[in-house]
């Protein structure tokens, strides 16, 4: 397993990083067992960023890991996250991060976590996050219940736009680095070299558009991009390769994103995930899937408040 030094922090963290949506039965419903299994056997092949959030299966994922973690919480960087929590509820005040931290700390059965992220800050007031939200965040920061402290969201302008105003640890943004997204790129990655702050990217499958299992009702991308899936599927069955195998190596293979989280809950899809880091793709079958997906690159959806969409023509 290959580290990275995340950001300014002391921490280096594993270029495949665990999250742990599945375990709160974010896709399918999941085996807390299998779970349990998939997390030890992650920190056997050398995982060691851990992620998960309220907001995953309605506490259910914090409650899982944080059994799971019982015996091994030393061995790992646990992350956790604030101010998104059921469908539709946000909360981005000061009192509520502040409490959401001692909630969150009981579920995981932990003292501390290593980062703190306030969740999809896109969905809330701009000036109540950056003036309330990301203050308590780091109050939490020099209470030592966490070690570091980021913010994530979707819209990688807007994460860009608060980065400048803001002092944090890490950005993790989701989706926009994959075989079909490139945007991080435009103002992130720079961002991140001149500010220093760490950065992350989670959903490199894009919600499972590339792998080979069904894509969920509720995902959002355009049919267009939708439609991708068989093709790029047949694309790799080609080469013998699976799409998700590609679609993982390819993420992971970005020199200044320090870790890719990729959601897990079973042990067998762990271990190949982590055969897919030894993956090397053929030149022939990148610049084909590049082709491929050319018509439909970076045609990502928006969502959080209006005001918070940031168009591209703006840069």
């Amino acid at each position: 397993m290959e580290y990275r030094k995340l950001g300014k922090t002391d921490l280096r963290v594993s270029l495949l990083s665990f999250g742990a949506s599945p375990l709160g039965n974010v896709f399918d419903e999941t085996d807390e067992n299998e779970g349990r299994r998939a997390v030890h056997a992650a920190i056997d092949h050398g995982i060691n960023f851990f992620d998960v959030a309220p907001f995953y299966g309605d506490t259910l994922a914090e409650t899982r890991l944080g059994k799971a973690l019982k015996t091994k919480r030393s061995s790992v960087y646990l992350a956790t996250k604030c101010g998104r929590y059921g469908n539709g509820v946000f909360d981005f005040s000061h009192d509520r991060i502040l409490r959401s931290i001692d909630e969150s700390l009981e579920r995981l059965q932990t003292d501390y976590v290593d980062l703190l992220t306030v969740h999809d800050i896109e969905f809330g007031d701009h000036d109540q996050v950056v003036n309330e939200a990301i203050p308590a965040a780091l109050q939490i920061k020099a209470s030592g219940k966490a070690r570091y402290v980021g913010f994530s969201g979707l819209p990688v302008r807007y994460l860009a736009k608060v980065a400048r105003e803001v002092e944090v640890d890490t950005v993790l943004s989701w989706g926009h680095y994959t075989l079909l997204a490139d945007e991080i790129n435009d103002e992130l990655v720079p961002l991140s070299l001149e500010k220093g702050f760490g950065l992350l990217n989670a959903a490199p499958l894009m919600q499972r558009i590339l792998s080979d299992a069904p894509i969920p009702v509720w995902q959002s991308s355009p049919q267009a991009v939708k439609d991708t899936q068989p093709k790029l599927l047949a694309l790799c069955r080609e080469y013998g390769l699976a799409l998700s195998d590609v679609a993982l190596k390819y993420a992971v293979n970005h020199p200044i994103i320090a870790t890719t989280i990729v959601g897990i809950s079973e042990q067998n899809r762990l271990e190949q995930n982590v055969r897919a880091l030894e993956l090397q793709i053929p030149d022939e079958l990148l610049q084909r899937i590049e082709t491929l997906v050319a018509p439909v690159k970076n045609q990502l959806w928006f969502e959080g408040k209006p005001e918070n969409n940031i168009p591209k023509t703006s840069f």
